[in-house]
């Protein structure tokens, strides 16, 4: 469905210190208190619900693997404050909502090779990421203020979608490394947690496909898509308890005091401790941080405005941005990993606000089809709020002792859902089925078969297949996987300048889609 939110053309860079950010402003603060109002919907409790243990319960395993990796010097609390942070801020104050934001799978493995690389180093840790997080923040405010975030008119599907699978195969991973660590609890355990991650998968999967298919009557499908997920998470933490395999204990989530830090500190960093040469040394650090987050949060963004969701009211990517710099530079400074947004949950937000209706095609008046569609989005701040004030909750004593109830193997699940559900959705998915399909079977009406050339759609996947093989490949590289945020970014330009020579333009633009162009006003 095409959107039917208003879209300007695209001006040129208004090159005024400030002027896009004072535009985004100008242009969001009259749908303010509608953000609120609109807000008394049916749609807010399971969207909230939804994108709570969508967002808490991956940062969770995040932490497990930077408690493991970083000498337990990030954990459980560190997690969940950064994701009240990026969560409440971005909810009361940001031009975009809908988009979520916390902690993601590229700034684990960012905090985690930080540490690596200056652990020989009589460097302290904490001070100098405190460092690396304050650099960024300056690049964010001039890159803002400078209206820089205007280049993200180039871009397309072609680097979201990279991207997008990119994250996928990251969870995917998680998962399987949250598994191989029950090896060393003996193989009953390893069976049983296995298991019962395979079981979240199928259980998962199958809420989330039927939610999505012509199964049962409207009401039953979008029940199953607004609570299967959080009675999946429920029903597996107390499976183990069933029978004799109450006898086998699982490994469980490592948790700390109440609102207090992994290690024995304060939630403030004491970052003046630190040499001079170590302060400049962290600069290409914040220089790498800031392309991450420039990409990987404006593309979230995009993906939570898809022009597949309707919505109506404006955005802003330059006082998000400013905003994304404050907030790192807050997150060194209390020592706790900087949030950004997050795919998938960013458009998979979206898509639990969409109100569906169900339409007939009664044109011909004989064969009726009848089919659902989104009706509008509910585009409000309440939602996002709320999940950042449930995981304020969940740092209180009693509720870090539920957490410890969750079985890791459950989280691995989890994972594993989200990833095949984002693999599934993406494009280049479709395109390889298209690609190795049988021709007599695939409907004539597939958009592929309009491509001039055949060839176009295997360069085009081939060519995606090359971008996310080189970023996940240096990703698995120790040291040498903190350069991954150069790789995504220069998927930009290769886009832009190169591909054009390569494929006739109406077959790009069948392929690919100007995602930036089309969100930015």
């Amino acid at each position: 469905m095409e959107s039917t939110r208003c879209r300007k053309k695209f001006k040129k860079p208004k090159f005024m210190l400030g002027q896009s950010i004072y535009d985004d402003i100008r242009q969001r603060v009259p749908y303010y208190k509608s953000d609120w109002r609109d807000a008394w919907h049916y749609r807010i409790l399971p969207a909230s619900l939804n994108i709570y243990f969508a967002n808490l319960l991956p940062e969770l395993a995040f932490a497990l693997d930077m408690f493991a990796k970083t000498d337990n010097s990030f954990g459980v609390n560190e997690v969940l404050l950064a994701s009240v942070l990026g969560s409440v801020v971005f909810s009361l104050l940001s031009s975009q909502p809908l988009c979520i934001v916390g902690v993601t799978g590229p700034i684990t493995v960012f905090n985690y090779t930080i540490y690596n690389i200056i652990h020989d180093r009589d460097t302290p840790y904490f001070p100098f990421l405190c460092w690396i997080c304050l650099w960024s923040m300056v690049f964010h405010c001039i890159i803002a203020l400078t209206n820089g975030v205007h280049f993200v008119k180039h871009i397309t599907k072609f680097s979201c979608e990279v991207f997008g699978l990119y994250v996928a195969f990251i969870y995917l991973e998680k998962g399987v490394q949250v598994l191989i660590d029950q090896l060393q609890y003996g193989l009953t355990n390893t069976f049983l947690a296995i298991t019962i991650a395979l079981l979240f998968l199928i259980i998962g999967w199958l809420c989330n496909n039927i939610g999505n298919s012509s199964l049962f009557n409207h009401r039953v499908r979008v029940f199953l898509l607004d609570y299967g997920l959080v009675a999946s998470i429920i029903f597996f933490s107390g499976f183990q308890h069933i029978g004799k395999m109450r006898q086998i204990d699982l490994s469980k989530l490592p948790t700390s005091k109440a609102f207090f830090p992994t290690q024995k500190r304060s939630w403030f960093i004491k970052f003046w401790k630190i040499s001079v040469g170590d302060v400049f040394l962290a600069i290409p650090f914040a220089i790498i941080l800031t392309i991450l987050f420039y990409f990987d949060h404006n593309v979230s963004s995009l993906m939570a405005q898809d022009p597949s969701f309707p919505l109506k009211k404006p955005s802003g990517f330059h006082w998000d941005f400013l905003l994304l710099g404050i907030t790192t530079g807050v997150s060194g400074i209390l020592g706790i990993p900087a949030p950004n947004g997050l795919i998938p949950q960013a458009p998979m937000h979206t898509a639990t606000l969409c109100v569906t209706k169900i339409e007939e095609d009664d044109e011909e008046k004989q064969d009726c089809k009848i089919k659902v569609v989104i009706d509008r989005v509910i585009e409000q701040r309440v939602s996002n709020f709320l999940q950042g004030l449930m995981t304020v909750g969940t740092m209180t004593g009693p509720l870090l002792i539920v957490l410890h109830q969750i079985p890791q193997c459950v989280l691995a699940g989890l994972f594993w859902v989200m990833g095949f559900s984002a693999i599934e959705s993406n494009n280049i998915t479709r395109n390889l089925f298209w690609m190795f399909g049988d021709r007599k079977v695939l409907s004539q009406g597939h958009v592929l078969n309009h491509c001039r050339s055949r060839r176009a759609v295997w360069l085009y996947t081939c060519l995606q297949l090359l971008g996310f093989g080189a970023t996940f490949a240096i990703t698995q590289i120790d040291k040498a996987s903190i350069g991954f945020p150069i790789v995504i970014l220069l998927l930009i330009p290769f886009r832009t300048y190169l591909m054009p020579r390569w494929f006739y333009k109406e077959d790009l633009e069948l392929l690919d889609e100007n995602v930036g162009l089309l969100a930015y006003r």
